[in-house]
């Protein structure tokens, strides 16, 4: 076994989210509405996860779009829905992954594709992307009926790999999945594709870069000491 696991985010980490824009625009007329509405999607799945309300990655998209549309005095057809959700599962990798994971693939690491979104869609989304030789593990929070950053959920992927905390380092973009993570004991890289402060509330990975190429090269340089 190798002497450390990688656990990757897929989306906004790993694939590119921006080809969803032109249907933000499209059907709501502003492209940077896609970021909002991502951000209504995570804090649904927060508030379920809290709040111990079954529910799927899949149905919260299209409820976050359903309200977003709300408040927009927007009105999507149904077919309109699904040509945007649909859109998710054919996103690109972003540029510096396949480097980077060449890199690690190298250097002996064991890489685990990690998600909230559900298993069909992680593996349709990782083969229209190109990766999934790249990793040796797939895993869906929706297995253990959970979402990140619970505790649960990281703890669940560490059992799944019968590995240990400490051998395990999830990498993404989003700090409060690096916190979790840290906050269950596993290691964790940063990488900020967005350009926005770390937050400060949360716990601080001992990696944070710009790109993936440098959060590799600093894995391994950490990890093969």
């Amino acid at each position: 076994m190798p002497a450390q696991t990688i656990l990757f985010d897929i989306n906004e980490t790993v694939l590119d989210l921006s080809i969803l824009k032109p249907k933000f625009l499209k059907y709501l007329g502003n492209e940077s509405y896609m970021s909002t509405w991502f951000s209504i999607l995570l804090h649904s799945s927060t508030v379920c996860l809290i709040t111990e309300t079954n529910s799927d990655f899949k149905s919260l998209a299209l409820a976050a779009l359903k309200t977003l549309a709300g408040h927009l005095h927007k009105t999507i057809t149904d077919e309109g829905y699904q040509d945007i959700l649909s859109t998710f599962s054919c996103l690109p990798a972003h540029d510096d992954i396949k480097p980077a994971m060449k890199a690690l693939k190298r250097a002996d690491f064991r890489l685990v594709a990690f998600s909230n979104s559900s298993s069909e869609l992680l593996n349709t989304q990782l083969s229209f992307a190109g990766l999934q030789d790249f990793f040796d593990n797939i895993i869906s929070v929706e297995q253990a009926n959970t979402f990140k950053p619970s505790k649960s959920a990281y703890q669940f992927a560490l059992q799944q790999l019968q590995i240990r905390p400490t051998q395990a380092r999830l990498v993404a973009t989003h700090d409060w999945d690096t916190h979790g993570a840290l906050s269950a004991g596993l290691k964790a890289a940063h990488i900020n594709r967005s350009g926005a402060p770390y937050n400060s509330h949360y716990l601080l990975p001992d990696i944070l870069a710009n790109s993936m190429d440098e959060i590799a090269q600093q894995i391994i340089l950490k990890e093969k000491l």
